[in-house]
């Protein structure tokens, strides 16, 4: 009898753990068994097929520790839900003719890394990854700029030669020879605080170096808009971030607001980019997500009778954005997923758990 009572004891305290570390899993409603990887998927989309809150995948992969970088995923493979011990687990079936199924670990792949999965889309955010996009006034004032282009022209585009001041060589005597052409945005200020963060520095042309000199002959390689007279160059520093973003939790208490839309979009949808007064000084790093809150609409009550009171309704859940770049006062982010309109000044924070 004493036995018997013990093995129950010991069957309910193990489905009990196991139903605990079940619920720290929550998993999209009607989610697959099982799903093929086809071109075009991303890594959220992917795990926001099993999930209801895809950064939370590490919990489903974190069986294999040595995992930093799931981009060996590739269209053909196969993900596989199951259960081990009770609790979700993604597990990989080969692409490549492969028969049985295994746990998620690194392996050498003869296929180009360019051809794995991305965990964003990259089309969305290319035209951000280059030189530096926010620029205090300091950054402006030392910045290399046009003082002439070529034949005494007003305006240069795609071919054209400019005259730039202020180029100056590498610390090992080399010169750079890529240059980003940008033009000064509004400034970028706290809602709240009314701070001066930055500014977005709005991009106008690539550029290759020709000639040292002072002035030193550049030519324009692509622009999208009119190459002008005082317009500031920087240096190309391209950033390979779409291959290394592991999405988690913001820290906690980050609690900020949008307060520019990239790129001339005028709603805010999936997939467009935003600005957020928060950075790398409210401990902000690539791969954080953030939860979208819409802003209450204020109304009158009008069913108290000789009532004229006004009240605000309850700010309401509006989709979710991830940090893809950030800077120092301010983060780029692009929404990942939108229920609702979001708006500029819309209120960011932590998502909840």
């Amino acid at each position: 009898m004493h036995r018997l009572r013990f093995l129950l004891i010991t069957v309910i305290l193990c489905c009990s753990s196991m139903i605990s570390q079940a619920e720290n899993i929550s998993l999209a409603p009607n989610h697959p068994q099982r799903y093929t990887v086809v071109k075009g998927d991303t890594l959220w989309d992917i795990a926001a097929r099993f999930l209801n809150n895809p950064w939370e995948w590490p919990k489903i992969w974190k069986a294999n520790p040595q995992i930093e970088n799931p981009h060996w995923i590739y269209p053909g493979d196969t993900i596989v839900l199951d259960y081990v011990n009770g609790r979700p687990q993604l597990t990989l079936q080969r692409g490549e003719g492969s028969t049985g199924t295994e746990r998620l670990r690194p392996r050498i792949r003869t296929t180009p890394v360019e051809e794995a999965i991305p965990t964003i889309p990259y089309d969305a955010v290319r035209q951000f990854l280059t030189s530096p996009k926010v620029v205090t006034k300091e950054e402006i004032k030392n910045a290399p700029y046009i003082v002439s282009l070529a034949n005494n022209r007003l305006i240069g585009g795609t071919g054209d030669t400019i005259y730039v001041r202020g180029l100056e060589v590498s610390a090992d005597g080399s010169a750079i020879s890529g240059f980003t052409v940008f033009r000064k945005d509004d400034a970028l200020k706290d809602p709240e605080t009314k701070e001066e963060l930055g500014y977005n520095a709005l991009y106008v042309a690539d550029t290759h170096l020709e000639r040292m000199g002072d002035p030193a002959t550049l030519v324009i390689d692509r622009s999208t808009r009119e190459v002008i007279v005082g317009d500031r160059l920087l240096p190309v520093i391209e950033e390979q971030l779409a291959l290394d973003y592991h999405p988690k939790p913001a820290p906690k208490d980050i609690r900020g607001h949008i307060i520019k839309v990239l790129d001339g979009v005028s709603q805010i949808g999936q997939y467009n980019l935003v600005v957020i007064n928060r950075g790398r000084r409210d401990g902000l790093e690539k791969g954080d997500v953030l939860r979208i809150w819409r802003h209450g609409q204020k109304m009158r009550d009008w069913v108290k009778k000789g009532s004229s009171k006004w009240i605000t309704l309850p700010d309401e859940k509006a989709g979710v954005l991830m940090i893809f770049r950030p800077f120092e006062q301010v983060s780029y982010g692009i929404v990942m997923k939108a229920t609702l309109a979001i708006h500029i000044g819309d209120l960011v924070t932590t998502p909840e758990l």
